[in-house]
């Protein structure tokens, strides 16, 4: 009699991590939707969003909360870093 193994690979997480991203930016609240949507992309939600444009002051910032996978969190800051306004995009 011969027995058989089979293997199967583990599951992968899919746990929701909430991050909380700080982004910088130059070119004010014209930036805001182009920001969002690299945000939000493949459904993902953002929270708690805050907007910082001040008359004067060459660089905005945006501060949010978004629920993603962790192994997520760097490909969505290189998204947000490669948009030609974001000086720099970090967790906060």
């Amino acid at each position: 009699m011969s027995v058989s193994t089979f293997h199967t690979p583990a599951p992968r997480s899919t746990m929701l991590v909430r991050r909380r991203i700080a982004t910088y930016f130059t070119g004010g609240a014209a930036q805001v939707p182009a920001l969002i949507s690299a945000l939000s992309q493949q459904g993902r939600p953002v929270h708690e969003l805050s907007v910082d444009i001040r008359e004067g002051v060459r660089e905005s910032s945006m501060v949010c909360a978004v629920l993603l996978p962790g192994e997520e969190i760097d490909q969505l800051l290189a998204r947000l870093r490669d948009l030609p306004a974001v000086v720099s995009a970090e967790l906060a």
